[in-house]
């Protein structure tokens, strides 16, 4: 039996404000409800995720800026820094590692990403 993970709560402060961000960094904005005076839903998804992450509120009791080191796995890490750079989002340097490459940024909240590159591994075993 499959399990798919599709949707994340990502805990924070100013809906609007991280909507925002989020959709500089290039995710794109795919519903914004508000439901109640207690409740809004927006999700966002990251450019060719299968998963979203869910922003609101009255969605989590998480407090904001505690989710550390989500993750993504991306083609190019030179070239996903240089694309966020240019829409405004703080990164770090490229941050080389054996077992991938490796950018990282916050959002306006502090939950932390991490975009990997996986490494060429088709020239050896696995593990090695």
């Amino acid at each position: 039996m499959d399990m798919k993970l599709e949707l994340v709560a990502v805990p924070v402060t100013d809906v609007d404000r991280a909507k925002e961000f989020y959709v500089r960094a290039g995710f794109h904005a795919d519903h914004d409800h508000t439901v109640s005076e207690e409740v809004r839903f927006v999700q966002l998804t990251p450019p060719g995720s299968a998963c979203s992450i869910a922003i609101g509120k009255g969605l989590t009791t998480m407090t904001p800026g505690t989710l550390d080191n989500l993750q993504a796995v991306v083609a190019d890490a030179d070239a996903i820094r240089a694309d966020l750079v240019a829409r405004g989002i703080d990164v770090t340097p490229v941050d080389d590692q054996p077992w991938g490459r490796f950018v990282y940024f916050s959002d306006p909240d502090g939950n932390r990403w991490s975009l990997q590159q996986l490494p060429d591994w088709s020239g050896q075993a696995a593990g090695e």
